[in-house]
């Protein structure tokens, strides 16, 4: 193929062949063509062992489930080169909701040692929406609330903005996992407008790569991909992208109105024939195999799991990790970007410090020496 010609075809669609070889600067680089290593539960401290006691007389699996914590945002984007984290975000407009766990009260009652405030400044106590895993009993968490998690993001990125994008995934959680614990507020549309105003109060509209960006005029992101494909790797350095976990009734009240996400921050989880489809979830890289790579060739995003709990990471079985890199899901998360020593050497991670490596799915392999994230690079 002509140079010029093949050239071309990269700057208009994307066509990867291997007469392109030559032609094929690091600037070529689409961000659909990439992977990376994410956390799941990003924010996640262990219990306090007289709430892990208590768990533990109740269901003794579910307490080896919830056995990892993880550094501080800013120590997994810069030292762990993480590049997706995970925050589950709870409503609490009024600020107080989730001040008190009761689970400090339920330890003392057992006579188990106390259990301390892990918020003294009382950010609990103030508006706005909290993360944490499950409120009273499983709460130790790095980011007390999402503005301060998503502060430590941007502070990181102004630091070193030649970063590829980091991919934000935000539960929304509002149901109670027993009906003892605190009750979460339901997510409606107040809900949903003062999480995006949350949002855009820490990070600039223009930091952040949004649907209406990918979907540019078109009717849906689907076509827009197939017309366009996503942004080059570096239009899109140092952007935020944002994802809803849930694929449930509030997934379709933020669709409600804006069917091709028009005007929303978050990318959503939904079949590829959806008008908003360009980012899914596909957390079981060795039964959706097949799948996501169908989904990773037709341009799609694919966010899946390394691990499931902690069962597999005491096992030191890499089964799970070894499909999901394969499968080139472009967001592969874990709950063990460094081992736990203790007891197992299980993680995940990219040969050679290596922070974000060419797809192997959707890349071109003759790439895959690109140095494709370093912050503090100059473009």
């Amino acid at each position: 193929m002509p140079p010029k010609l093949c050239t071309l075809l990269l700057v208009l669609g994307g066509v990867w062949t291997s007469g392109c070889v030559t032609s094929s600067p690091a600037h070529a680089v689409r961000l659909n063509q990439i992977q990376v290593i994410g956390t799941h539960n990003s924010y996640h401290l262990r219990a306090h062992s007289s709430l892990r006691a208590l768990l533990a007389s109740r269901d003794p699996e579910a307490v080896q489930g919830l056995d990892y914590s993880h550094p501080p945002l800013a120590d997994q984007l810069s030292r762990l080169g993480i590049r997706q984290i995970e925050l589950d975000c709870f409503a609490d407009p009024a600020g107080g909701l989730y001040a008190n766990p009761k689970g400090v009260g339920w330890a003392a009652s057992a006579g188990l040692p106390p259990v301390p405030n892990y918020d003294p400044d009382g950010k609990l106590r103030r508006p706005g929406f909290k993360v944490m895993h499950v409120p009273d009993i499983d709460y130790l968490s790095t980011v007390l609330t999402l503005a301060d998690g998503l502060k430590q993001v941007m502070e990181w990125s102004q630091h070193g903005p030649n970063h590829v994008p980091v991919f934000i995934l935000l539960e929304l959680k509002e149901d109670a996992e027993s009906p003892e614990l605190t009750q979460p507020i339901h997510f409606g549309e107040k809900e949903l407008a003062a999480l995006e105003a949350e949002i855009l109060s820490v990070i600039p509209r223009q930091r952040i790569l949004a649907p209406d960006d990918v979907r540019r005029g078109e009717r849906s992101l689907p076509e827009a991909l197939r017309k366009y494909g996503w942004p080059s790797l570096d239009s899109v350095r140092g952007k935020i992208m944002f994802g809803m976990d849930n694929e449930s009734a509030v997934r379709d009240l933020y669709l409600h109105g804006h069917p091709a996400l028009e005007n929303r921050l978050l990318f959503v989880s939904v079949p590829a024939t959806n008008a908003a489809a360009a980012w899914m979830k596909m957390n079981d890289p060795v039964h959706d195999f097949d799948q996501i790579q169908e989904l990773v060739k037709a341009r799609f995003l694919v966010r899946t799991r390394a691990d499931a709990e902690t069962q597999q990471s005491r096992r030191n079985d890499p089964t799970q990790r070894d499909r999901a890199l394969a499968s080139g899901a472009q967001f592969v998360s874990t709950d063990y970007p460094e081992p736990n020593l203790s007891f197992s050497s299980y993680c995940v991670r990219f040969e050679h410090g290596v922070v974000a490596r060419i797809n192997p799915v959707s890349g071109n392999r003759s790439w895959q020496d690109l140095e494709l994230d370093n912050p503090r690079k100059s473009r």
